[in-house]
């Protein structure tokens, strides 16, 4: 199927997409935050640029965009409809990158929780999650 748009036109539309700062990430970091918890932002000294890291507790948290990390749920899809032999090996290679990075974190005593785009909306069970993997805070 034949794209509706020029490519000019869509590598200007993915250059626009954030990769900071999402909508799922605000929705995290809002929630993380409004329950005691302070953390620092997207570390450049660890592998993968963590979106929360929470240093003295030695946990991580990366949010995922479904589509950009191939998680395959309804969100994300299965995959792109046009240029597939483009997207299929950029989206799996940014899942072995992933992978390599959770791999570098665990082996450097890391802890870390992969929060992807559809499981920020469900803002209760989210919490629960979070509670799990954080503890809890001093203040609470």
């Amino acid at each position: 199927m034949p794209d509706r748009i020029t490519s000019e036109q869509r590598s200007a539309n993915m250059r626009a997409i954030k990769h900071k700062d999402t909508a799922p990430e605000m929705m995290v970091r809002r929630l993380v935050h409004a329950m005691g918890f302070r953390f620092r932002l997207h570390r450049r000294d660890l592998p993968g640029k963590p979106d929360l890291v929470f240093g003295p507790r030695r946990k991580i948290i990366f949010v995922h965009g479904c589509y950009w990390h191939g998680h395959g749920c309804k969100t994300g899809g299965t995959g792109a409809k046009s240029n597939q032999h483009y997207w299929g090996p950029k989206i799996q290679g940014n899942r072995d990158r992933d992978a390599r990075h959770l791999r570098q974190l665990k082996a450097d005593g890391w802890k870390v929780l992969t929060i992807w785009e559809c499981e920020a909306r469900a803002t209760r069970r989210l919490k629960a999650r979070l509670t799990r993997f954080l503890g809890k805070t001093r203040n609470h």
